[in-house]
């Protein structure tokens, strides 16, 4: 089951994709939005859906840490609504704390990323990895 995974930021989303079988996430780009303008980046996601026909989406919950919701998880819960109405495609959350702290641990660490400029171009796709790989990995059926 392929899914689709999104970090919803203020100003980007960042993607990633599964493999048609469920297990692993890969990065796969940063997707620009303005939602003054009302552009959250749906033409791009339509290409997405189009290229690798997922059976759904998850999308990252940022939660507080001590579990409250705030004005970034009525936005992801907005996003997924956009989402489900423009595709008609299932909508899963995944709890995201940290995951961009996790994030830029990775990639400064196991991917050797020490320039900030370079990090900064990839850090919401691989919060989008982190938040479907761990939806993929709580949901494996063995």
């Amino acid at each position: 089951m392929r899914l689709v995974g999104l970090d919803v930021g203020s100003k980007t989303v960042g993607v990633a994709v599964s493999d048609e079988l469920g297990i692993t996430a890969q990065m796969l780009e940063t997707i620009p939005i303005d939602e003054t303008r009302y552009n959250f980046g749906m033409r791009a996601i339509k290409k997405i859906v189009r290229q690798y026909e997922p059976e759904g989406f998850v999308l990252g919950l940022p939660k507080n840490m001590d579990g409250s919701s705030g004005h970034s998880v009525l936005r992801s819960k907005n996003y997924g609504k956009r989402l489900e109405q423009k595709f008609g495609l299932p909508v899963y959350y995944s709890d995201e704390r940290l995951t961009t702290v996790e994030s830029e641990r990775v990639l400064v660490e196991e991917a050797g990323m020490h320039n900030r400029h370079q990090r900064k171009k990839v850090v919401d796709q691989m919060a989008a990895v982190l938040i479907l790989q761990n939806y993929l990995d709580l949901n494996r059926k063995d």
